[in-house]
């Protein structure tokens, strides 16, 4: 452990082996310092902050201070940082408040560069590179494998989705979604680009896989499929219904379809907050109902995605017959004989299983 005498330590800090501390920064005494952390001169790490191994903090860097909310009361609340971090000059970091959950959490691997803020309620997840003067406004979520461009300023409770790379001075107001390229527009709009081919490829996808991704891409975001006049959201659901998609189509048409259904202006996160909000303009998916009939003998067997995130509006349904009778197909909202299939909850639903007995 090494110690510059100008800096302060509180007596009550946690330090890991191998930790650095630098000339006159200050540590708080509910901070914990994971082993091998370097913290460079002039840093502040207050509140209750907990920082894993190996990370590194540049000068003029603060995190754990009270987040800038008003209705902050005091209230003991967390920064939880994973290892092997780099926070760079003058990135400031606020733990979370009572009303977001109380964590800001942060994952492995990231790198903040200079001016980087992260306001309360964040998570930030792993191997992301946040560039110089991006701005994340309260309770946003950066999944994994990230890339946002210098000066980008993003909304409260969007979120932006893994592998997805963001431009330079791009204004971020609604989800970005995963493995994309989103750029900033004329004015204040952003667009959705093209697919975040070389990322994906550092990150070890096939070209099967990112083919499959472009293929996508141009039945959602080409100027063709805008032409062609059908609403986004039903060329998402076209492409659920296939069989046999891969795993990261799948994904980026959950995530799509839970910013369209449960969304507000576009941000999945905005159904989940807990302060009170106007909530008129949209129907929680959880006030969805599904019906599911039965025609003969059988039992539908109704599975939700296994991704969270989508929990309450993609369901996968499997027809089961009994012993003696054949299943024939679906009926109401779904239709064909396709088993077992994805079912998108946007509304309320109701499907019929038809089941015959086997001839004799």
């Amino acid at each position: 452990m090494s110690i510059h005498p100008t800096a302060i330590v509180d007596s009550k800090a946690r330090i890991g082996a191998d930790v650095e501390i630098g000339a006159y920064s200050h540590i708080g005494p509910d901070v914990v310092l994971g082993d091998g952390c370097v913290i460079h001169h002039h840093v502040t790490i207050a509140g209750h902050t907990t920082l894993g191994e190996r990370c590194e903090i540049y000068p003029q860097a603060v995190l754990g201070m009270q987040p800038q909310d008003l209705k902050y009361a005091g209230e003991v609340t967390t920064l939880t940082i994973g290892k092997e971090n780099v926070f760079r000059e003058m990135v400031t970091v606020h733990p979370g408040t009572a009303n977001g959950g109380g964590e800001t959490r942060i994952g492995d691997g990231n790198f903040f560069l200079i001016g980087v803020h992260v306001a309360h309620d964040c998570h930030i997840g792993s191997h992301c590179i946040i560039a110089n003067y991006v701005q994340f406004a309260g309770h946003v979520r950066v999944e994994d494998n990230v890339n946002v461009g210098g000066h980008t300023a993003v909304h409260h409770f969007v979120t932006i989705g893994k592998h997805a790379f963001v431009g330079g001075m791009t204004r971020c107001a609604a989800d970005v979604p995963p493995f994309m390229v989103i750029v900033a527009a004329r004015g204040t709009r952003s667009e959705v680009r093209m697919v975040n081919g070389v990322g994906l490829q550092r990150c070890g996808f096939s070209s099967e896989h990112i083919a499959e991704l472009k293929a996508v891409f141009m039945k959602l975001y080409s100027r063709r499929a805008r032409m062609d006049g059908s609403p986004i959201r039903e060329r998402v659901k076209e492409i659920l219904a296939t069989e046999d998609i891969n795993s990261h189509v799948k994904y980026l048409c959950e995530f799509l379809m839970r910013s369209f259904s449960l969304g507000r202006h576009g941000r999945y996160l905005e159904s989940l907050r807990n302060d009170k909000v106007h909530r008129g303009t949209w129907k929680p998916g959880d006030e969805f109902k599904l019906t599911v009939n039965i025609v003969g003998a059988g039992v539908v067997d109704e599975m939700r995605s296994p991704n969270s995130a989508a929990a309450h509006e993609v369901f996968k349904l499997t027809a089961a017959p009994e012993p003696g009778w054949l299943f024939t197909g679906w009926n109401g909202c779904l239709s064909g004989q396709r088993n077992p299939v994805n079912l998108v909850l946007d509304s309320d639903k109701a499907v019929t299983a038809t089941f015959v007995e086997e001839p004799t």
